[in-house]
This record gives structure tokens, C-alpha cells and sequence, in this order.
């Protein structure tokens, strides 16, 4: 009896001493990631968790993504991206537009009728990142930059020409939304996406412009019951990143940065701007679904009707990129070279 108590307690020592180091490794490297939706949100179970679950893995458990929803650490969401910076938190997910002004050149993606396709335009905006955003994002390690899929109004009120926004307080995602809507006649409110549903619960606004993906985190469909789409072109697109606190990638050693940038770059960026584009289908659905009142803007509608009113909105942007030494007709031809690239080499 005592030698197999000896033998059972020499084998559980073994044990001990085989697993210890496997924990270990599992906890070498613990990465916050933070972003501002709730945790069951297209981007944050399709695209980031996706993202850290891959890391975790290619890492062999040495990294590990500890994953924070709805700002759980703190803070408001246009403070993001200088949590990053500062490193409060490891790496983040954030829309550019929060902070309006501090990255003008990705704005090119933001501009009325201008991205025809997710996937094409995160092609062309991870290229023109690494050809010319960089100085304007020095103080982070990127890891992707994508935009969603179209963008389009949630309103209480139907919209199908420009003069029924008149009048009416819309809430806008970026600057040059807010462009747009001054353009219509709409009051924008500049508003996080986290707020909307409190926002139009309340009537502190009259509608919204999101993509279709994002409506049913936020319960739009319930909340207003008519949604004015685009054939085509996108009336708009929003440009976010996910990114990495310089000093937090750089003290990894080099095997671990190599895990990092096999998971990111242009393949994420595409990835992961597709993926968005793609939840738009299914919310969309459940908008239907509910009797919700859907109105489709055709491709000559759009261009004819709609497209003149906010057409001045190029020239503005344009004038406001010179005076910050940027060449933004440069940007515009670029970001459609691409995007015709992308799209000529996927038929």
C-alpha cells in the first residue's frame, strides 16, 4: 500500500512538473483588446474575436486576447484610439471619423458615392495606408483598415428625395457625414453608435446612418420602421482601424510579432471589411421580417436626384486637404484606381 502511495504521488509530482510550464506559456502574453459595441455585434464575434482567436492559436497559448466589450474599461469610445497610443489598453477597434479632422486623408473613403464595394475599398485603403496614411497613424502599430458595408438612413419618417431630411436630426458617423446631411438639410447629431437606440427611444433624433450589419445589435428595426437604401454606389462608408500600442508590440519578441502580423495587414483588412459587408444581408431580413417600410434608391435615382446635392462636398473636401499640404483629388484618383483594381481582378 505505501509503494503504490509512492508510486501515485511520484506520478501526480510528474504531472505537475509536465503541465506547469504549459500553463506558464499560456499566460506569457496577455493582450486587452477594447472596442465600443455589444460583444454579440457583427465586428466583435465575426471579425475580432475571430482575429484573437487566431492569434491565440498560431501562438501556441503563448498570447493571450483578453476581450472587452461596450468600453468595459473605461472611457468613451472616441477615446479609443489614444487609449491605444497611450497604451491604456493593448490593441483597440475604433471608426476613424470619432476624432474628425485628426486623419484627413482617409476621409477619401467617407465621400458621398464614393466605395462601390467593401471589399475593394478596404483593398485600396490598406495600399494607400501603407503608400501614404502611415505618418498620420506614427503613433500606433496598425493591424487593419477597413471600411463597412453601404450606408444608408433609419428614419421615423420615410426618405426618398433629399428634401424629406429636411428639417430633420440625423445622426451621423464622421464629418463628412455630417456633410452630407447639412447638404440634404438635416441637422446632424454627432453621436457614438453605442447611443443611437437611447437616441431615437427618446426622439433626441429622428433617425440614424448606419449599415444594415449593425441594426440588429441596436435594435433599429424596432425602434424606427423606415430605411432608405442605394443601388450602386454606397451613399457612404465609414473607415475604422484596429490597432496596437507601439510599445506593447515592439517588447514582443520577434516570433510573437510574427504570429501579430501574419493575423493583420491586407488580407485582415479585406477580410474583415467583407465580413461586415456581408452581415448586411441577413439584418436586413429581419427588417423585412418586421414589415418595416424599405425604400431602394435606384442607380440613376441616386445619380440624377441625389448625387448633385452632396457633388459640392468633393470641391469642399478637396480645399480643406490643401490647406493641410494633402493632395486630396491625388487621394480620390488613387482610392478609385484601386478599387477598380481589386474589383477588375475578382470577376
Amino acid at each position: 500500500m505505501l509503494l503504490r502511495r509512492s508510486l501515485m504521488a511520484g506520478l501526480c509530482a510528474g504531472l505537475l512538473t509536465a503541465i506547469t510550464p504549459l500553463s506558464a506559456v499560456a499566460q506569457e502574453f496577455t493582450l486587452k483588446l477594447e472596442h465600443f459595441l455589444p460583444p454579440q455585434a457583427t465586428v466583435p464575434s465575426q471579425v475580432l474575436d475571430v482575429w484573437a482567436d487566431n492569434v491565440e492559436k498560431d501562438s501556441g497559448g503563448r498570447i493571450k486576447v483578453e476581450r472587452y466589450a461596450g468600453m468595459a474599461l473605461g472611457g468613451k469610445p472616441p477615446e479609443l484610439y489614444d487609449h491605444i497610443a497611450d497604451g491604456i489598453i493593448d490593441i483597440g477597434w475604433t471608426v476613424v471619423g470619432y476624432t474628425p479632422g485628426r486623419f484627413p486623408s482617409t476621409e477619401v473613403f467617407e465621400l458621398p458615392f464614393m466605395v462601390d464595394d467593401a471589399r475593394a475599398a478596404s483593398y485600396a485603403y490598406w495600399h494607400m495606408y501603407e503608400e501614404g496614411m502611415k505618418e498620420q497613424f506614427s503613433d500606433v502599430h496598425m493591424l487593419g483598415t477597413w471600411v463597412h458595408g453601404p450606408g444608408l438612413f433609419h428614419t421615423a419618417d420615410p426618405v426618398e428625395v433629399p428634401d424629406d431630411l429636411k428639417g430633420m436630426k440625423i445622426r451621423g458617423g464622421s464629418r463628412l457625414v455630417n456633410k452630407l446631411l447639412e447638404a440634404t438639410g438635416a441637422t446632424p447629431v454627432g453621436m457614438p453608435v453605442p447611443a443611437v437606440s437611447e437616441g431615437l427611444a427618446k426622439g433626441v433624433i429622428d433617425g440614424t446612418t448606419i449599415p444594415w450589419e449593425v441594426t440588429t445589435a441596436l435594435k433599429i428595426p424596432e425602434l424606427v420602421e423606415n430605411h432608405t437604401e442605394f443601388e450602386g454606389t454606397a451613399l457612404y462608408t465609414l473607415t475604422f482601424v484596429l490597432a496596437m500600442n507601439k510599445d506593447t508590440y515592439n517588447n514582443l519578441p520577434a516570433d510573437m510579432q510574427a504570429v501579430i502580423d501574419d493575423n493583420s495587414g491586407l488580407e485582415f483588412s479585406i477580410f474583415a471589411g467583407g465580413t461586415q459587408a456581408d452581415a448586411d444581408a441577413p439584418a436586413r431580413a429581419l427588417a423585412v421580417e418586421a414589415g418595416n417600410n424599405i425604400i431602394t434608391i435606384d442607380a440613376e435615382t441616386a445619380a440624377s436626384v441625389w448625387k448633385p446635392v452632396v457633388d459640392p462636398i468633393y470641391a469642399t473636401w478637396i480645399a480643406d486637404l490643401a490647406e493641410k499640404d494633402l493632395d486630396g483629388q491625388a487621394l480620390i484618383d488613387r482610392a478609385r484606381q484601386l478599387i477598380d483594381h481589386y474589383n477588375a481582378s475578382v470577376k
